[in-house]
């Protein structure tokens, strides 16, 4: 595993996203992740499966303290008393004290961005979260978040892939320290399957999906959560870190670019 440190935090660059992971199946992905060596997990208010996620955490061998665990809270709760609400439910079903990220789940129109950041503060200096972020946010509104901030705005999570670019926010991200967390990193699969990605990866022994979180991997500031259930999948997501790309293959890459989005606002 590979970490990005910023702020304190050791970030592994490879995570466990958990979105539509349910129940037992949520359980036994965090349980089996946790033994491959994973020590990063992403969740979320929104996703109804904190309970899992630390029921899978709880089941594993590893110490709360080896484990980077984020969750968000959702846009319909960002005032005050909400997010203070959201966060303390949330530790609870995670059965945990603390998580080490806390991140608004997408921007509100109707809830100044202040009065939620003065509570994610306030939860941070209570010891209940770490590290705070932002996730869903363009470079304009990143930069207002940071300038509100008396905390670092560790990260902003964003959907990116080969077929999505984002290289305004990555250029913004890397002028101002803020690491840039890839979800979807495989386009839900979209990526998968990709002739130039299959024909890349041939050279090294790796298929599309490997090749493709190589390439976020070869990008400065870059953490990518790939939703893995199955233990093979899981293991080749670690898998990518014993193999470089050629700045031509990484050129070839950056072409696949098409404006292609499998997450929508809610």
């Amino acid at each position: 595993m590979e970490y990005i440190e910023l702020f304190g935090a050791q970030v592994p660059r490879i995570g466990l996203g958990t979105w539509d992971l349910k129940g037992e199946n949520c359980k036994t992905a965090v349980t089996n992740a946790l033994s491959l060596g994973y020590r990063h997990i992403d969740t979320a208010e929104f996703y109804y499966n904190e309970e899992a996620v630390g029921e899978g955490i709880l089941a594993s061998s590893v110490a709360r303290s080896e484990i980077f665990l984020t969750t968000k809270v959702w846009p319909t709760h960002l005032a005050y008393s909400q997010v203070i609400n959201s966060l303390n439910q949330s530790l609870q079903k995670l059965k945990t004290d603390y998580v080490d990220l806390f991140l608004i789940h997408w921007p509100s129109d109707t809830v100044p961005l202040e009065e939620t950041i003065q509570a994610m503060e306030d939860l941070h200096h209570q010891g209940k979260t770490r590290f705070i972020g932002v996730s869903n946010f363009k470079p304009a509104l990143l930069d207002k978040a940071r300038r509100i901030s008396s905390l670092p705005i560790l990260t902003d999570q964003v959907e990116y892939h080969p077929y999505l670019e984002q290289s305004k926010l990555l250029q913004y991200c890397q002028k101002n320290q803020v690491i840039l967390t890839a979800y979807c990193p495989l386009g839900r699969g979209r990526v998968i399957g990709d002739k130039v990605l299959e024909k890349i990866g041939q050279k090294y022994g790796k298929n599309s999906a490997q090749v493709a979180l190589r390439w976020l991997m070869e990008q400065e500031l870059v953490v990518a959560i790939p939703k893995a259930a199955s233990t093979s999948h899981q293991k080749e997501n670690l898998e990518v870190f014993d193999f470089q790309l050629t700045p031509e293959e990484i050129a070839e890459i950056n072409q696949l670019k098409r404006g292609l989005r499998v997450a929508s606002q809610p």
